[in-house]
């Protein structure tokens, strides 16, 4: 059995921008003009209003105050609302490879590596731009490598889940290095139109490479483990899909979507988090206040601090538990992984992190990493 260790991670970050004023200001002319073409039904009692949104009441409900997007003209009219993408061919690299490419290609370059170091790429998303073929292979093959590649997702726990996948088959042999790459275009799913959730998700890729602790470089992270949870709930959900043309769905349904009960989701999933760190970390001998930093999940703000005052016992501190989602948005998969790509640096050797993702299923997936 071979000891594992992440290499390096890679980061590719969208073209545009959205303030959270840009957005409010979209949302709002969105509001006033469907207000005004309900405005009988509403009077009468038979229509809901739609209502105002603010930059206040998104960076309370969230602490996100900009993100990301591969196309912003198309989010921001309010007679649209979602983005613009031109059909490619069939022979074009696809929009999702494209980014996953750079993303990888980021990563190698910072290992020092090549595409014949590697022997397997995953694709892991939230969504994927297309059923088959497999976007991994799609990707592996612009960059060159042989051997295999295979899509996956368990929502925001994609790349996680993908990690344990990467670091069971080097630890067995049949692989000496894989390519986990997490192409998030969320900015397609999301439902711009709805107050509750028109502000969370942002564009982004991420890639980490995972390979035998012997052909790591200096200053890499041994994986000393990694753990896995989920558990049945309708309270993350999108269910559009191949199914929806034989039920005759209307695409435009709301749940065609993602949706969620943004209350329940806070009080079902952070204690869950917790108890999941916790339960790792002492399959390894180790507290919470052992562990150097935390590059938890960002969807939320106040969730990661509930997260962290649990693990802690005190509030954590930007140090313990870095956020990026002010930034970035909510990226899905990917969150975890853009805060230990831009805050590990500083983690000494010897030293443990965690890396954790949570969401949709529930799901949950953890690695405890230790820097050479």
């Amino acid at each position: 059995m071979h000891r594992v260790a992440i290499s390096s991670t890679g980061l590719f970050v969208p073209p545009e921008v959205i303030t959270n004023e840009e957005l409010v200001h979209s949302f709002n002319c969105f509001a006033e003009l469907e207000n005004s073409r309900y405005a009988a039904e509403i009077a009468a009692g038979n229509r809901q209003a739609v209502p105002l949104s603010s930059v206040e009441f998104i960076e309370k409900a969230s602490g996100i105050k900009r993100r990301y997007v591969m196309e912003k003209s198309g989010i921001l009219d309010p007679h649209r609302m979602y983005p613009r993408h031109a059909p490619r061919d069939d022979n074009e690299l696809s929009l999702m490879a494209e980014i996953g490419v750079a993303a990888a290609r980021d990563a190698l370059q910072r290992a020092g590596k090549q595409a014949q170091d590697v022997d397997g790429v995953i694709c892991a998303a939230a969504n994927m731009q297309r059923a088959y073929p497999a976007m991994a292979v799609e990707i592996q093959a612009a960059l060159g490598i042989t051997g295999y590649g295979f899509d996956m997702n368990v929502a925001c726990s994609s790349a996680t889940f993908a990690l344990e996948m990467a670091v069971n088959a080097i630890r067995c042999g049949s692989a000496r290095a894989v390519l986990i790459v997490d192409p998030e275009l969320t900015s397609s799913h999301l439902a711009w139109k709805d107050r509750d959730c028109h502000f969370i998700f942002g564009d982004v890729c991420t890639a980490i490479l995972v390979e035998r602790l012997d052909l790591a470089p200096a200053g890499a992270f041994e994986v000393l483990g990694t753990r896995l949870l989920t558990s049945f709930s309708n309270n993350i959900r999108n269910n559009a899909g191949f199914m929806s043309r034989s039920e005759d769905r209307d695409p435009r349904d709301r749940d065609q979507l993602f949706y969620q009960e943004g209350r329940k989701v806070f009080k079902e999933v952070c204690p869950m988090a917790a108890e999941h760190i916790t339960e790792h970390l002492a399959s390894h001998g180790l507290t919470p206040t052992e562990v150097r930093r935390f590059w938890l999940h960002q969807a939320n703000l106040g969730m990661n601090q509930l997260i962290g005052r649990k693990l802690l016992g005190r509030d954590a501190s930007a140090d313990d538990a870095p956020v990026i989602l002010d930034e970035f948005g909510n990226t899905a998969s990917a969150g975890s992984i853009i805060a230990f790509h831009r805050h590990h640096d500083d983690v000494k050797a010897g030293e443990v992190g965690v890396i954790c993702s949570f969401g949709a299923g529930y799901s949950i997936g953890s690695a405890v990493l230790r820097r050479l």
